[in-house]
């Protein structure tokens, strides 16, 4: 009995292991897009001929990003874990150059606020990984609501692109944005320990890392964008 559990243990421990090191190579892979479409002169791309606002081609990779990882999620379970994995590196690469004005605002007015809202995020989401995998209590009851919010955040984000929210409207935004996206966090590694558990299938597990990779990234790298968004929000 006691050798059927450290079996189990280093299976579980290999599944997530997979799953984190998919997610970092997605956020990588992000930081990589970012700075290389800032110092490669892909910037000036992003916006339109008078600087002023952004080009039709943000908006397609904005809004294309968004329909294309809300795809592969639906369609994670027909894909091969591989193809899933590319699908995420694709998705990471988009999402690294739709980040690059944030980044290279920052930048310009702070470069320091980008490091410490990096270490802030890292530190909130290594704290609500923890607790959704330690924690016996049930978070099910949050899928609901924490959807719900993310919903909102989209469509108050679609909004604000046509009528700004102003300073305080924009902090509140991404203090509600950070709060979400911590607890998505708790409640994914909460999901992802409770199906592994019960799914048989070897090929479904890889699936489902892939899967929970590309929710945890979401997670973290929309709580990197609304905690720099708070430190820049002044400016």
């Amino acid at each position: 009995m006691p050798t059927k559990k450290i079996a189990t243990r280093n299976t579980i421990d290999l599944y997530f292991k997979r799953i984190f090191g998919l997610m970092f190579g997605a956020v990588l892979l992000t930081a990589v897009a970012s700075v290389f479409t800032i110092f490669g002169g892909g910037l000036k791309f992003l916006f339109n001929s008078t600087m002023t606002g952004f080009s039709a081609l943000y908006y397609i990779l904005l809004f294309g990003g968004l329909i294309f990882s809300i795809w592969a999620q639906v369609r994670t379970f027909n894909m091969k874990p591989t193809t899933g994995a590319i699908m995420l590196a694709i998705y990471s690469i988009i999402m690294g150059i739709t980040i690059t004005p944030l980044i290279a605002f920052s930048l310009s007015i702070n470069p320091i606020s980008i490091i410490y809202a990096f270490i802030i995020s890292a530190l909130m989401f290594g704290c609500m990984a923890l607790f959704g995998y330690k924690t016996v209590k049930d978070l099910s009851f949050l899928g609901i609501f924490l959807t719900m919010g993310m919903i909102g955040l989209i469509l108050t984000g679609i909004i604000s692109l046509i009528w700004p929210l102003g300073a305080t409207g924009a902090a509140i935004v991404c203090f509600i944005g950070v709060l979400i996206f911590a607890l998505f966090t708790a409640y994914d590694m909460q999901t992802l320990k409770n199906a592994y558990n019960v799914l048989d299938d070897e090929t479904q597990k890889n699936q489902l890392a892939v899967l929970g990779a590309l929710h945890l990234y979401i997670s973290f790298v929309a709580m990197f964008e609304y905690i720099l968004s708070l430190l820049n929000n002044r400016n």
